[in-house]
């Protein structure tokens, strides 16, 4: 599972990367559905006005057919008697043969559901149609019929095609003989309607197909610059930490370098003069041994002494590289000792001060804050021609803090005259970012203040070494 897991564990490229693509992404969707729901709704207000503007002028056309007809032969109807069948026959005559374009016609039922006057579709005369249904399930006659007797008006449902005998929607408009208990209308096909509104809906959806299209080939465009962008930042910031970590490497080396240097300065200045007396005196004892010359104890002691100072030496310079009392008894000692062996070398006043608490410092963050006191007297020893040194080591609710303040004449009075004389500094404040920690460096004329805090997460649950350690820091 773990394995699998590692195996999708992006990279920091791939996060920034997915960090800078999604939020597009989901904007360009968010942008996209709410564009395309905007213009399908005003396109849909549109195209519903555009029916209704359509439908309206065939109504009008039909309320218009219908009236000229009825002012056709009124002077028939107004002046007939409700049984004069003369008359109706006369009016059936007039309106069978009122026929225009390709489909329209006018038709005539009485109130019972009899089909009277149908030309275009002869074969319903005379037959009685009440409860006819169009294909939808819309009744037909019933509703023509009810319309007429309230008066007037519009109905729409399916009916065959004279031309083809295929089902279109068709409006109609019927008026009333009502002493003839007629009901007279005509009606169009609006499959013209109907196809004019569906290309209009085509025509939306085209367009709103092509905003769709923009959008993704926007966002598509997006994420390459983005990628294309992160790919060149990714080199830029590659060739950057290398450059970094090749200047960083050389200062690991001339660290190195400076170190080996130093010790062997050590060795050759120290040891080395130390045993290459305690062979002389040696060698003047065994050969006044030899002669018998009382003198030769003398040259034991001189001997003796050397060798006293090279064990001396030797345990000094193994201190400096590692004091196993950091590791027997803790951070606290191993600063006083540090104090005590600097105040001593240099005779600059150096004191150290402490607080017990609770929690136990680790070991990466005991090592770190030792080198950075060292590195720091060094410094005061070096350059800052200080009187005084005070060193404080306390635990708070953030972490622990190491602070190394002096009286000397401050780090920029002389940085400048030494090229690699930051070199310290840069290794103080690696140390603490390696910790996730932070250094802080105040300089004045007054004297320099150098702060090291390391975060919480490097405070361990207390045991007793960690007491022991303390009571021993204190005393």
């Amino acid at each position: 599972m773990f394995a699998v897991l590692d195996r999708f564990r992006l990279t920091y490229g791939q996060k920034l990367f997915l960090l800078a693509a999604v939020p597009l992404v989901l904007s360009a969707a968010a942008i996209a559905i709410l564009v395309t729901n905007t213009s399908r709704q005003l396109a849909e207000r549109e195209i519903d006005a555009l029916e209704q503007q359509l439908i309206a002028a065939k109504q009008e056309e039909l309320r218009n057919y219908v009236t000229q007809a009825r002012n056709g032969f009124y002077f028939i109807y107004g002046a007939a008697a409700p049984d004069d069948q003369k008359a109706k026959d006369r009016v059936k005559q007039i309106l069978a043969a009122m026929i225009y374009g390709d489909e329209g016609f006018f038709f005539v039922y009485d109130y019972d559901g009899n089909n009277l006057v149908s030309p275009r579709q002869t074969d319903m005369i005379n037959q009685n149609w009440i409860g006819l249904e169009d294909s939808r399930g819309t009744p037909v006659v019933d509703e023509l019929i009810r319309i007429a007797r309230q008066g007037a008006g519009y109905h729409r449902y399916f009916w065959p095609k004279p031309s083809t005998g295929e089902d279109a929607e068709m409006i109609t408009y019927v008026t009333s003989f009502p002493s003839w208990q007629w009901a007279v209308g005509t009606g169009v096909f609006i499959d013209d309607v109907v196809a004019s509104v569906a290309a209009a809906r085509a025509e939306v959806e085209a367009r709103v197909q092509r905003t769709f299209l923009y959008i993704s080939g926007i966002t598509l465009g997006g994420l390459l610059l983005v990628f294309c962008s992160g790919i060149i930042l990714n080199i830029r910031e590659r060739r950057l930490a290398d450059a970094k970590l090749q200047a960083l490497t050389q200062r690991v080396f001339d660290a190195q370098e400076e170190e080996r240097g130093r010790v062997a300065r050590e060795l050759h200045d120290g040891i080395s003069q130390s045993l290459v007396g305690v062979k002389f005196a040696l060698d003047i004892a065994r050969r006044r041994i030899l002669k018998g010359d009382e003198r030769a104890e003398e040259a034991l002691g001189k001997g003796i002494d050397h060798l006293s100072t090279a064990i001396g030496d030797m345990r000094r310079i193994s201190h400096d590289l590692r004091p196993g009392m950091l590791d027997d008894l803790g951070l606290g000692p191993a600063l006083q000792n540090l104090t005590d062996n600097f105040t001593t070398r240099t005779g600059i006043t150096a004191r150290f001060s402490t607080v017990v608490f609770h929690n136990r410092l680790s070991q990466d963050a005991k090592i770190a804050l030792y080198r950075i006191a060292q590195e720091a007297l060094t410094n005061v020893e070096r350059h800052s021609k200080a009187q005084s040194v005070t060193i404080d080591l306390r635990g708070h609710t953030r972490g622990g803090t190491l602070r190394i303040s002096d009286t000397g004449k401050g780090v920029g009075q002389h940085r400048s005259r030494r090229p690699n004389s930051g070199l310290g500094l840069r290794n103080m404040q690696e140390r603490m970012d390696q910790l996730g920690g932070t250094l802080r460096v105040m300089s004045s004329k007054s004297g320099t203040i150098v702060e090291a805090e390391v975060p919480l997460t490097h405070l361990l649950p207390p045991d007793n070494t960690a007491l022991i350690d303390q009571r021993a820091s204190n005393e």
